[in-house]
C-alpha cells in the first residue's frame, strides 16, 4: 500500500467511526466534518475530483448540523 492509499483508508475509517458516534456528542459531528475534509483531500489527491467535491459538500452539511446542535 502506498502513502496515499493509507491516508484514504484512515480518512474513510474516521468518517465511519465518527458517523456512528454522532448521537453521543456534538463533537463527533464536528469530527465527522473534519474527516469528510480529509476524505475530500484524498479524492482530489488521487484525481477523483467528483469524490473530492462531494466529500467537501458533506463536510459543509456536517458543520451546519454541528452548529445547529450546539446552538440548541
Amino acid at each position: 500500500m502506498d502513502h496515499l492509499t493509507v491516508f484514504g483508508l484512515i480518512a474513510v475509517t474516521a468518517m465511519l467511526v465518527t458517523y456512528a458516534l454522532e448521537d453521543r456528542s456534538p463533537w463527533f459531528i464536528l469530527a465527522f466534518a473534519f474527516a469528510c475534509l480529509l476524505g475530500s483531500a484524498y479524492g482530489f489527491l488521487q484525481g477523483a475530483w467528483p469524490f473530492g467535491v462531494l466529500e467537501a459538500v458533506w463536510a459543509g452539511v456536517a458543520a451546519y448540523r454541528w452548529r445547529s446542535r450546539v446552538a440548541r
